[in-house]
C-alpha cells in the first residue's frame, strides 16, 4: 500500500506542512501533546520522537526509507509511542532534545531521532539512520529492536542514563556570568578569534559544510570600524563577495540557499529559508553602506525581490521555507545542463554566459551545472574584452530568459506557515533596505507583515502566538518571537517615523520582560506560563538564527536609546552579563550578543530629524542612511512626536527648512540643514571615533 493510499493518522488534523507530509505514513504518529504521553504511561512504552522540518532533504529520505516501510512501522507501532514534531513550530522541544542528541553523539542535525521515557526524559538519540545497517551505519530497524530489548530487560540502566542526560541538559541550559567585565577588550578578543577562524582562500569561517555566519560577518564590519582593522573589514567584504558569487546564491531568482556542502560555496543544500535571507540582507546592506560598492546593493534588491515574489502571502506576512527537492530530486529545480542553456541563448550570449557562470558540457555537480561566478564580473569583462556595463546588460538579459524558462519547471514545495520570529527578522531587513535604498515596496512589505502579525497572531490577552497557518494562530510565542518582532517594529519606526510602530514595540517589550525575564538577569526561552518541559532553557548561543538573549539585549538597547528609559538599558546590560562567560569564551557562537555589546559600549549616535517645508528633508535622511553607522538610532518629527521620544525633540521645533541634529557621547552638535553639511559632519565623527588595532 502506498503512502497516499494508507489511511490518515492523527497528523492529518495538524496545520504544519511537515506534519501533513507524514499524515499517511503507516506509523501511528501522535503530535506532541498530553495524549501521546498518557498513552506511553498507560502502555508502559518508550517514546520515539522524530523532529524535522518541511524543507529538510534527509527528513524526506528517512520518511521514504523507514516511515513508509510497513515492517518498520509495524514494529514502531507495537513497541513505541511515536511523536512527530515540526522543529519550526516547537523550537522549545527541538532545543532540549537536540542538546540531548549532541551530548550522546557529539553532533546534531535533522531529522532528529530521540528515544524518551514516558515522562519525556531522553535515553538515546541520533539523526538519520538507514532502514538497515549499511556502510558502517547502524540500521534503524536493528536499533529499534535493540532499544526495545533494553527497555524490556534492562530498564534500570535506561532510567539511570536518562536521569544523567536530563541533569546535563539542565546544567547546559543555565549559562553563567563572567567574573571579568564585558568591555572593549572582550570585543578585541572576539576580533582576534574571528580572524583566526577565517578562511582566507574562500571566505567565511571554517571548512565544509560551510554556513554563511551573517551575525559574525556583521560583527566583523563593526569591529573593523571600531579598531580601524582593515583585515576585519576586508575579510567580511571578501566573504560576502564569495557567498554572492557561489552556487549558494541563486543567480537567476535571487536569495540564498541554506548552506554549502563544500568549502568554496559551490554546492548548496538547496532549501531556501526565510531566516537566512532575512539575516544576510542586512549584512549586504551594511557592506554597501561601508564600501559604496553597488554590487552589494544589487544582492539586497535581488534577495528582497525574491522574497516579495515567492515568499510573501497576500495580505502580508512571509512564508517560512522552500524545499530542497522537486520531483523527488534534490536541486533539480535549480540546476542546468549545457544543452538547456544553449537552447535558450544566442551563440554570442552562450559564449559570454557560459564563461561567466561556469557552464560546461560535463557540468560541475553530478553531470549538471550549478550556476556560479568563479571570477567577479569585472574580471570576466577584462577576460572577454568587454565594457563592464555591456557585459552586465548581456548577463541581465540572459538571466531573465533562463529564469522565465525555470519558472515552467515543477517548483519545490513551500512551507507557507508564518512564524513571528522569522517574520520579525525579515520586517527589519525590508524596513532597513527600503529606507536606505529608497525602495517604497520593501517598506510596504514590512508594514504589511507587521500589520498581519499584530492583527492575527495574538490571543485574547494580547500575547503573541508563535505560528499561523490556514487561518489558525497556534502555540505560545517564544523569546525569539518577541525579540525579533521588536527588532522589526523598531526598524519600522526608524524607517518611517510612524509613531504606532514605536508604541507597539514598547508594549511588546513590556510583555517580554514580564513573561520571560529571569530575576538573575537575562531571559528564559519560554514564558512563565508555558507548558512544563524537562528543562527551562536560556537561549544564549547563536545557531542559524540569533540567540534569543542576544537579540533581546540588542532591542532593549535600541529602545533605551530612543526613549531614554534607563531600566531598559539596565535590563540589556544584565542580559549580557548573565551570559558573559559564553560571550568571552565562545565569540563565534555569540555574534549577536557581541553586536549588542558593541552598541552598549558606544559611542552610539542619536540622529533626530525635524522636518520643515523643504524637500531637502529627504536628502538629509538619505545622506544619513548611505553611511555605515551601526550604533545609530533615528527619530523623526513629521508632525507627530510619540510621547516615548519627546525628550529627543525638546527645544527642536520645526523650522522653515529641515534640520538634522546629531548627538554623540551625550553631546549634541550644531544642527545641519543640507546633505553636504551632514555628510561632512558624519565623516568628521567617524574619523574621530575609530581606534587603531
Amino acid at each position: 500500500m502506498s503512502a497516499a493510499q494508507h489511511p490518515a493518522n492523527r497528523l492529518a488534523q495538524e496545520t504544519s506542512p511537515y506534519l501533513l507530509q507524514h499524515a499517511h505514513n503507516p506509523v501511528d504518529w501522535f503530535p506532541w501533546g498530553d495524549e501521546a504521553f498518557e498513552r506511553a504511561r498507560t502502555e508502559d512504552k518508550p517514546i520515539f520522537l522524530s523532529v524535522g522540518y518541511s524543507a529538510c532533504h534527509w527528513c524526506h529520505v528517512m520518511e521514504r526509507e523507514s516511515f513508509e516501510n510497513e515492517e518498520i512501522a509495524a514494529f514502531l507501532n507495537a513497541n513505541y509511542v511515536c511523536i512527530k514534531v515540526d522543529r519550526e513550530e516547537r523550537p522549545d522541544v527541538d532545543q532540549i532534545y537536540m542538546t540531548a542528541v549532541q551530548l550522546i553523539t557529539r553532533r546534531g542535525g535533522w531529522p532528529m531521532s530521540v528515544f524518551l521515557t514516558p515522562d519525556g526524559q531522553p535515553f538515546y538519540g541520533g539523526t538519520y539512520w538507514p532502514p538497515r545497517s549499511r556502510m558502517g551505519m547502524p540500521g534503524f530497524y536493528e536499533l529499534l529492536s535493540k532499544l526495545h530489548m533494553y527497555w524490556t530487560n534492562r530498564r534500570e540502566e535506561v532510567l539511570t542514563s536518562s536521569g544523567q542526560l536530563v541533569q546535563a541538559i539542565q546544567e547546559m541550559s543555565a549559562p553563567r556570568s563572567c567574573d571579568s567585565p564585558l568591555d572593549e577588550a572582550t570585543l578585541k578578543q572576539a576580533l582576534e578569534a574571528l580572524l583566526s577562524a577565517s578562511d582566507r582562500k574562500h571566505g567565511g569561517f571554517g571548512g565544509a559544510p560551510k554556513f554563511p555566519h551573517p551575525m559574525d560577518l556583521r560583527l566583523l564590519l563593526r569591529l573593523g570600524q571600531r579598531f580601524s582593522s582593515q583585515d576585519a573589514t576586508q575579510h567580511a567584504l571578501f566573504s560576502l563577495d564569495k557567498l554572492a558569487q557561489g552556487g549558494i546564491y541563486d543567480h537567476l531568482g535571487g536569495g540564498f540557499h541554506r548552506y554549502a556542502t563544500d568549502a568554496h560555496w559551490l554546492v548548496p543544500h538547496f532549501e531556501k529559508m526565510l531566516y537566512d535571507n532575512a539575516l544576510l540582507i542586512p549584512a549586504y546592506l551594511e557592506a554597501w553602506q561601508l564600501s559604496g560598492e553597488d554590487r552589494y546593493a544589487t544582492i539586497v534588491r535581488e534577495s528582497l525581490d525574491y522574497v516579495l515574489r515567492e515568499m510573501t502571502q497576500p495580505g502580508g506576512g512571509f512564508y517560512s521555507t522552500q524545499d530542497a527537492d522537486s520531483e523527488g530530486e534534490e536541486g533539480k529545480f535549480f540546476v542546468w545542463s549545457a544543452k538547456e542553456v544553449a537552447a535558450a541563448l544566442t551563440e554570442e550570449e552562450l559564449h559570454v554566459f557560459s564563461h561567466c557562470y561556469n557552464v560546461t558540457p560535463d557540468g560541475n555537480w553530478e553531470g549538471h551545472t550549478i550556476l556560479n561566478l568563479p571570477q567577479s564580473i569585472a574580471e570576466c569583462a577584462r577576460q572577454l574584452s568587454l565594457e563592464e556595463s555591456t557585459l552586465q546588460d548581456t548577463l541581465t538579459r540572459c538571466r531573465a530568459r533562463l529564469l522565465a524558462i525555470r519558472a515552467q519547471r515543477i517548483a519545490p514545495g513551500r512551507d507557507d506557515k508564518i512564524l513571528v520570529a522569522w517574520n520579525g527578522m525579515m520586517i527589519a531587513a525590508a524596513a532597513q533596505a527600503g529606507a536606505a535604498l529608497q525602495e517604497p515596496r520593501y517598506l510596504q512589505a514590512a508594514v504589511e507583515a507587521a500589520d498581519f502579525i499584530l492583527h492575527n497572531m495574538r490571543n485574547d490577552d494580547g500575547q503573541l502566538l508563535h505560528a499561523w497557518k490556514d487561518g489558525r494562530a497556534r502555540f505560545t510565542a517564544y523569546l525569539d518571537d518577541y525579540a525579533c518582532l521588536l527588532e522589526g517594529l523598531i526598524e519600522l519606526y526608524q524607517a518611517t517615523g510612524t509613531a504606532r510602530w514605536l508604541e507597539e514595540a514598547l508594549s511588546v517589550a513590556e510583555q517580554m520582560r514580564d513573561r520571560f525575564a529571569d530575576s538573575a538577569g537575562g531571559f528564559f526561552y519560554t514564558a512563565s506560563d508555558h507548558e512544563a518541559l524537562i528543562a527551562r532553557t536560556k537561549d544564549a548561543q547563536d545557531n542559524a538564527t540569533p540567540s534569543g538573549n542576544g537579540m533581546a539585549a540588542t532591542v532593549l538597547l535600541k529602545l533605551a536609546a530612543l526613549t531614554d528609559r534607563d531600566e531598559l538599558r539596565v535590563a540589556a546590560m544584565k542580559t549580557l552579563e548573565s551570559i558573559g562567560e559564553l560571550i568571552s569564551s565562545s565569540p563565534l557562537a555569540t555574534g549577536q550578543s557581541l553586536m549588542a555589546l558593541d552598541f552598549l559600549l558606544g559611542p552610539s549616535m542619536e540622529c533626530i530629524f525635524v522636518d520643515g517645508s523643504s524637500s531637502d528633508s529627504t536628502d538629509l535622511q538619505n545622506t544619513l542612511l548611505r553611511n555605515f553607522l551601526p550604533r545609530k538610532i533615528v527619530a523623526r518629527n513629521d508632525g507627530h512626536v510619540p510621547a516615548a521620544v519627546e525628550s529627543l525633540f525638546a527645544g527642536r521645533d520645526p523650522q522653515a527648512e529641515p534640520q538634522a541634529y546629531i548627538c554623540q557621547n551625550h553631546s549634541c552638535l550644531r544642527p545641519v540643514a543640507t546633505a553636504d553639511e551632514l555628510d561632512a559632519l558624519l565623516n568628521q565623527l567617524q574619523q574621530s571615533t575609530s581606534m587603531n588595532p
